[in-house]
């Protein structure tokens, strides 16, 4: 089940990877965007050739991405692809390499496919509902990750250019478990904590949107970790209001949702 969508997903994730890599080398512009965020050509060019790969795959799906103007008639539609082409595009800017291309699927507005791709690192994660998540340095096989067990000792991800005094507050509070803070880009907070190598990271701003947590999301809980709002509640998709509201907390286990 979702085999098909999980490699559309990823041909779909590594045919933009080429473009954004030959705009990455190149000189670009950066516009400023109303909600005060950046924006290049790779974002737009890297939304175009997902949406057309996987339009092409499936004529009958609808689309909820980043760079295109959000049609509501996505509401009315079980099948939704939630795109980021370019997810930490300050990272993107500083060339700093921790930059991701998330594509996810929603049906009924729950995750069954995610793939996030590094394209400046080449390596990729991804998972489909109930088979699991797999990382992969591009060009060799496909390796199954878990989440690790610790309950204490624990490392905390925090964003390069995001963290801020509430997240502080929130590691000073946990110093009892929390005692290593790693800073790392966009999704690939999450698929660590995916692959055992770090144990929490969490938004506490409602500035995210659902193209920002759906791929990784769905790499996490097929890892065997937790993606929720800090209360524990489930996040789905395809909503009417894209922004995740209440923030979210990434876990390797339940015990580690700390208030």
């Amino acid at each position: 089940m979702w085999e098909k969508e999980l490699q559309e997903a990823i041909n779909a994730g590594l045919k933009a990877k080429e473009k954004i890599m030959e705009i990455y080398h190149q000189h670009f512009d950066v516009e400023i965007k109303e909600d005060n965020s950046p924006v290049t050509i790779a974002d737009k060019t890297a939304d175009e050739i997902i949406r057309d790969h996987l339009s092409k795959a499936f004529p009958t799906h609808a689309f909820l991405t980043e760079e295109s103007t959000d049609n509501k008639d996505r509401l009315n539609n079980d099948y939704v692809w939630i795109v980021d082409p370019v997810d930490g595009t300050k990272d993107f800017v500083a060339k700093d390499g921790e930059f991701t291309t998330n594509i996810a699927l929603a049906y009924k507005h729950r995750l069954v496919v995610g793939v996030v791709i590094a394209p400046a690192l080449d390596i990729m994660y991804f998972a489909s509902k109930d088979n699991g998540a797999y990382y992969q340095k591009l060009g060799e096989k496909p390796v199954r990750i878990h989440v690790n067990d610790k309950t204490s000792d624990l490392t905390m991800l925090i964003s390069v250019f995001h963290f801020n005094d509430d997240e502080k507050a929130f590691i000073d509070r946990h110093s009892d478990v929390i005692k290593h803070v790693e800073r790392k880009g966009s999704s690939l907070k999450p698929c660590a904590i995916a692959q055992g190598l770090a144990e929490i990271t969490l938004r506490r701003s409602p500035n995210t949107k659902e193209w920002d947590t759906a791929a990784c999301q769905i790499v996490v809980t097929e890892a065997g970790g937790l993606f929720v709002e800090p209360n524990g509640k489930e996040i789905t998709y395809n909503r009417e209001d894209v922004y995740n509201r209440n923030g979210y907390i990434v876990v390797n286990r339940k015990e580690n949702i700390l208030e």
